[in-house]
């Protein structure tokens, strides 16, 4: 039992579950507004819950344990990751292949049995997913591919449930887009002096921390805008507004937090993001109520 904890607590230490935050409330936003533009109610059934949540949580194992997989080389010399059990020997390459593939396969399966269209977009999505792991070494659209990975993850729900993607989901995703990458781009001033040192693809290791601050500021007030048109497409009221606002004045505070001090960047990028993602899914759902 003890051997089993243990290899549990590695798991999560590995995919960092706790991240999972970000990229659920978006899922079940798309869920409930595609559910209540379709059958009148947020409420699309149990089956489809618990295949969102399979799909979603095998998603992002493959994700993560293939961008563990293929960083290793880059998180061993990295103080903030050369304790990751990719990297330390708690989980060896082959048990990560196995981890991976199992996932993918699991992905896949749940995807087949929840519609069509989204058993065939599983395949393309999981190349996306892996692809960022390959971007940042030999491109800065690194930090954009991270931001549409999680931003498949509202078309991957309103799919689920109406088989289609509406204009209303892709605004959606393009405001996941840009929150990600601009959050993505601050979290990245951490290791700007390694990516450089690494001959990585960073925006802050090419264009400094300053340009990286910039360039984050214009991606949350793109995410502002996207969330603003999504609300206005779905032709959702006033809660759902007020949740945009909302959001962008919580992505203000993170600016404001990562100018004042770096070092409270983690602080930004997980208390702050995590509670936006969750605090916007909650005015979505009180408007459709």
């Amino acid at each position: 039992m003890q051997k089993i904890i243990l290899t549990l607590k590695d798991i999560g230490d590995l995919i960092v579950f706790k991240h999972s935050v970000f990229a659920l409330p978006f899922i079940f936003t798309a869920m409930i507004t595609a559910s209540f533009l379709r059958d009148d109610t947020p409420w699309f059934g149990w089956s489809l819950l618990c295949f969102g949540l399979v799909c979603a949580v095998s998603a992002r194992n493959f994700a993560m344990a293939f961008n563990r997989y293929m960083d290793k080389d880059i998180d061993k010399d990295n103080p903030r990751t050369a304790n990751r059990p990719s990297v330390d020997g708690r989980i060896g390459a082959k048990n990560l292949k196995i981890f991976i593939i199992v996932n993918a396969l699991v992905f896949i399966i749940s995807a087949y049995f929840v519609n069509s269209l989204a058993f065939w977009l599983s395949f393309p999505i999981l190349v996306v997913l892996g692809g960022y792991s390959l971007f940042k070494r030999f491109s800065e659209l690194a930090h954009i591919v991270l931001g549409l990975s999680l931003a498949l993850a509202p078309i991957a729900g309103v799919v689920a449930v109406s088989e289609s993607i509406p204009l209303w989901s892709v605004l959606l995703s393009l405001g996941v887009v840009f929150w990600v990458a601009g959050f993505d781009l601050l979290y990245s001033l951490q290791d700007m002096e390694f990516d450089k040192n690494k001959g990585l693809y960073s925006i802050p290791s090419i264009y400094g921390d300053k340009a990286t601050m910039f360039i984050s500021a214009i991606f949350h007030a793109l995410t502002f805008v996207f969330w603003l048109l999504f609300a206005w497409a779905a032709g959702l009221g006033g809660w759902a507004y007020l949740g945009c606002v909302i959001s962008g004045v919580i992505l203000y505070q993170e600016h404001r937090i990562v100018r004042r001090d770096f070092s409270k960047i983690d602080r930004a990028f997980f208390t702050l993001n995590g509670y936006l993602g969750i605090m916007f899914f909650i005015f979505i759902l009180i408007d459709l109520l």
